[in-house]
């Protein structure tokens, strides 16, 4: 309850709050996505979300016109967050609020989409906000228990900051769910845990 307040909070501050469009809606919702392909058509074709050039303008432009009608659409927030980082801005050329807003104009929409907090995690674990991150990762394993990628990213965020037991842990589950990389289970190997 008290992350929603802050949330609130965050977007009538600095991010407005997401509205409902007619030709938008939630990514999750089945008769929201109907409205999907029209948006995507115009807006958020491979190139776009490769990052390689925008469709009817700047890619920030139309990856921001993509979440300005699915705010929670998940290549389209995986897509501005790599373009922040790879431009190193907090808010690309063309888009019309900060990496930061989208991911909570996102959970405004749909709080528990652990997709959601996922991407935000991983950008956050780029931009090297550990303890942003570590709440987000916290959150997707709130809300989705099994959710392998959480807990792999939460076992290397635990085996950045030594804390050995904690890290096998969360690779234990991880790799428990099938997890195909090995690189948490290599750096454990090398500290004998």
């Amino acid at each position: 309850m008290i992350e929603l307040i802050v949330l609130a909070a965050a977007l009538a501050s600095d991010c407005g709050a997401p509205a409902r469009l007619a030709s938008g809606g939630d990514y999750l919702n089945p008769s929201d996505r109907s409205k999907l392909k029209v948006v995507e058509q115009f807006h958020f074709n491979a190139d776009v979300e490769a990052l390689r050039r925008g469709q009817s303008g700047s890619i920030g432009g139309d990856i921001g016109y993509t979440l300005e009608r699915f705010p929670n659409h998940h290549r389209a927030l995986s897509a501005m967050a790599r373009l922040a980082l790879r431009d190193k801005s907090p808010q690309p050329r063309g888009a019309a609020y900060p990496v930061d807003c989208y991911f909570l104009r996102a959970l405004s929409m749909n709080a528990r989409d652990a997709q959601v907090r996922s991407t935000y995690a991983a950008y956050l674990l780029a931009a090297k906000r550990e303890e942003e991150a570590l709440a987000q990762l916290q959150a997707v394993i709130e809300a989705d228990p099994e959710n392998a990628t959480a807990h792999y990213n939460l076992g290397l965020l635990h085996f950045k900051r030594k804390d050995y037991d904690r890290a096998r842990s969360h690779a234990d589950e991880a790799y428990a769910r099938g997890f195909p990389l090995e690189g948490l289970k290599n750096k454990l190997a090398t500290v004998n845990k």
